[in-house]
């Protein structure tokens, strides 16, 4: 078992990938930046046997210093400046914590 409650990966085919749970997830380059720049919400995607499904979605904390991930599996954050080195390529992974639901 793993320290972190998850992770959240740089893709080589561009993007992020978030481990969490035995789980895998996706959130596309376009939705990355959209997030970062614009405060759009971002879809957070799983494939299985083939079907791409969308499973969640990232979206900035109120606050602007963090970004919330939430799936049906529950919700994780991670600090601003950690995703933001992540989606740019400074560090090549960053650990998630887990989120407090109100």
């Amino acid at each position: 078992m793993t320290p972190e409650d998850g992770i959240l990966a740089c893709a080589a085919a561009g993007g992020l990938t978030v481990y969490v749970e035995a789980e895998r997830y996706r959130i596309a380059p376009g939705d990355v930046v959209g997030l970062i720049f614009s405060g759009r919400p971002a879809p957070v995607v799983r494939t299985r046997e083939g079907k791409v499904t969308i499973e969640g979605y990232a979206v900035l904390h109120p606050a602007g210093r963090a970004v919330v991930i939430r799936t049906g599996e529950g919700a994780w954050v991670i600090p601003l400046v950690a995703f933001s080195r992540v989606a740019r390529g400074e560090a090549a992974s960053a650990p998630l914590f887990v989120g407090v639901g109100v």
